[in-house]
């Protein structure tokens, strides 16, 4: 039976942010104890009143509840009510402590006083303008985002969108998502073209409307552009369309011509010699690819005339005398790269480990500063570069740095018309520069300077568009030396034995382990047999928490990295990470998020590119403070400290455990990897290669054999479609 109910907010047992789930206890006038109400409630706050609409409900283990169907809110009146609802994180600014001052002066007209005249909150002993800028700022949003709120729930969008909605459109929220509502899903982090299209079709738009399927090509488009291509055949990309927008061909075509009339896509025919033309000729590329892709290979023409480096110097002495000044002799691949550096402008230097790329960069490095010139050092990511760093004795810079990339001065500031001013640029990690980044980096290097692109073309490609690295060495405009000999010092190491050979489809040999694993640090590379999936988390959990750090001294949060081929599943990057955050960061949850929970001193990773934090994806930091009253966490990275608003959780995910993709860039003392042959679909030699790779000191794989083998034996790498090799050719 539907009955009323109404009754103030005590507090918030629980609350589901994803989708308005909440229980509450909840005071009811004339009832001894508090009531447990339950329901989808959008944003709740303590103190509030509810003016509900329900039944009551007998829960087996939690007992009688008050299941809420509908209901409508308002503010408190008493002074106690009205403390309570100031002092429940709903403004900004505003916690308990300071709740308690404001009403102690104001009573029961406090609310008023905030809408009406809050320059009055200046009696209040901790309050100046300051604060009162942000409380003024934080009541009038909560308005506009409970209103927003309240639109989205009747399209069953969850509240947890809301704040996210506001804080891209501001007022303009409810128009915005009333006119267009597909532009959430390119607008908004976090918001995909699904939930973007079942708030459309509640407000009444067909499922062959022109703007929807616009929409979602563009959103396809960059779906296949997360997956790696830069561009995608036209007859596959209208097929794929079909599917996922469940429109025809001719409303798929017609949308096709529509935005590339808009120029948000460009159609290209290629040229049908090309290999790609043997199945298709004719290519779709969202226009920021295909503006990047013909910049890359333009500019790479251009540095390249004259071949040869305006660095006039012997390179034969220049290598005699640097030859002297290394403590080991250099091999006959390592003199031709460095010959190469002093004679070339533009130059590549790929090998796996242990071949002597370090030595190689560092008898450059040598030998240009004895000319005194101007060296810049970058790579991609920041552990990359402090890497870099370490291993040079120069200082490196992630490449957004080296390019001063600015949001409040619209991008990276430095271009064709600001050139990087250096005479000689070597980046490292070359293989993880996505096609974006690379035509930023290359429209800044100057036309006189020596530019060396540095990687291991083996390791998994960039994590965003492109094959950059691969398809500037097929296209052989640019001398490249391979290093494939490793050095008599390396060869001690089963870690970098173990990685030529899997690199070579040779599957290692391992010593018999139990699946314990290692005990004591004789070796660094280890393999636990063990098919239970259940057993390899098991293993994984007591390895990284007791095994390793007690036999070999490293940190498990700090020095230890699991390394997974997937996201979900028993050994999937999820459910490791939150086992993982059980048994080495055990405590109270300080921010819940949907099914994320974060706490203080928490190993977290960045998932998305934030250019106003300069914070990039797959940067590695750690929880180091919490902020409530001001909604906000502190997040370190490498020892810089940046701050993120509650609402931007959504960008950070736990790194106990993360995807082999996401470590590229990065080494760590100790790698441990689950595989399994449930993993088969994204087993593949170079994802087998690179997390090997990725370990320093050791490495233990807990798994099959079988999978293993499966693994090294794939060198069928997936296709990702690009045409930048035949643009540079």
């Amino acid at each position: 039976m539907i009955v009323d109910l109404e009754g103030q907010i005590e507090r918030i047992t629980y609350t589901n942010e994803e989708n308005g789930y909440t229980v509450a206890k909840v005071k009811v006038r004339g009832q001894k104890g508090l009531v447990t109400v339950v329901g989808n409630l959008i944003s709740p706050a303590l103190g509030e009143i509810l003016q509900m609409k329900g039944e009551w409900v007998n829960h087996p283990k939690y007992g009688e509840q008050f299941k809420a169907i509908h209901y409508k809110t308002t503010v408190p009146a008493t002074v106690y009510g009205i403390k309570k609802y100031l002092g429940s994180g709903l403004i900004k600014g505003v916690g308990p402590v300071m709740a308690g001052r404001i009403v102690k002066i104001f009573g029961k007209k406090t609310l008023d006083i905030i809408e009406d005249d809050i320059e009055k909150l200046t009696q209040v002993d901790g309050i100046g303008k300051k604060r009162i800028a942000m409380i003024r700022q934080a009541w009038d949003d909560q308005k506009e985002i409970r209103d927003v709120m309240l639109f989205l729930q009747t399209y069953g969008v969850s509240s947890g969108y809301a704040t996210k909605i506001f804080k891209q459109y501001k007022n303009r929220s409810i128009a915005v998502v009333k006119q267009n509502p597909f532009r959430l899903a390119t607008d908004i982090f976090g918001i995909g073209f699904i939930i973007a299209d079942r708030i459309a079709e509640k407000l009444g738009f067909a499922k062959n409307s022109e703007l929807r399927v616009e929409a979602g090509i563009l959103y396809v488009l960059n779906q296949l552009a997360d997956e790696g291509h830069v561009y995608y055949p036209y007859e596959p990309l209208i097929e794929k369309c079909k599917e996922i927008l469940q429109a025809n061909s001719e409303v798929v075509i017609k949308a096709l011509a529509a935005i590339a009339a808009n120029r948000k896509i460009i159609i290209e025919k290629f040229n049908e010699t090309n290999e790609e033309s043997i199945s298709y000729n004719k290519a779709v590329y969202l226009e920021k690819f295909h503006f990047c892709e013909t910049s890359i290979a333009a500019r790479f023409k251009t540095l390249i005339e004259p071949p040869q480096s305006i660095h006039k110097v012997d390179s034969e002495k220049a290598i005699e005398w640097v030859q002297q000044q290394l403590p080991i002799t250099l091999a006959r691949n390592q003199i031709t790269a460095i010959k190469c550096a002093l004679e070339k402008k533009l130059m590549i230097i790929t090998g796996g480990p242990g071949t002597g790329k370090t030595t190689i960069i560092n008898a450059i490095l040598k030998i240009f500063s004895k000319l005194k010139v101007k060296i810049m050092l970058a790579a991609p990511t920041g552990r990359a570069a402090k890497q870099m760093s370490e291993t040079t004795g120069y200082g490196a810079k992630t490449i957004h740095r080296l390019l001063e990339f600015s949001i409040k001065k619209g991008g990276f500031q430095k271009n064709e018309e600001k050139p990087l001013a250096c005479d000689l640029i070597i980046v490292d990690e070359a293989s993880m520069i996505d096609t974006i980044l690379m035509h930023h980096l290359i429209k800044a290097i100057p036309p006189g300077a020596t530019f060396i692109l540095v990687g291991d073309v083996n390791q998994l490609p960039s994590v965003g568009a492109g094959n950059v690295l691969k398809d500037i060495i097929a296209s052989n405009m640019m001398t490249v030396v391979k290093l494939n000999e490793i050095f008599r010092q390396a060869k001690t190491s089963q870690i970098i034995v173990n990685a030529h050979k899997i690199n070579n489809g040779v599957i290692p040999a391992f010593k018999p382990q139990d699946s314990t694993g290692p005990s004591r640090p004789k070796d660094d590379f280890y393999f636990i047999q063990q098919e239970d999936p259940e057993k390899v988390l098991e293993i994984i959990l007591e390895l990284t928490k007791e095994r390793i750090p007690r036999s070999f001294g490293f940190d498990p949060v700090d020095e230890i990295q699991v390394l997974t081929p997937m996201h979900k599943g028993v050994v999937g990057a999820v459910n490791l990470n939150n086992k993982l955050q059980e048994v080495l960061n055990p405590g109270e949850d300080i921010v819940v998020r949907g099914s994320r929970r974060y706490r203080l001193n928490d190993k977290v990773m960045q998932i998305k590119n934030n250019y106003d934090k300069e914070v990039f994806n797959g940067d590695i930091g750690r929880i180091t403070r919490v902020e409530p009253i001001d909604q906000e966490i502190i997040i370190s990275f490498d020892g810089r400290k940046v701050s993120y608003d509650f609402t931007d959780l959504d960008e950070i995910v736990l790194s106990y455990a993360v995807s082999v993709h996401k470590s590229q860039g990065s080494e760590y003392p100790a790698v441990v990897m689950p595989i399994l042959t449930q993993h088969y679909m994204l087993l593949q030699r170079d994802l087998i290669y690179t997390a090997v790779t990725r370990g320093r000191k050791l490495v233990v794989m807990v798994g099959t054999r079988k999978a293993l083998a499966i693994g090294v034996k794939n060198d069928k790498t997936r296709k990702r479609y690009t045409y930048l090799r035949h643009r540079m050719g």
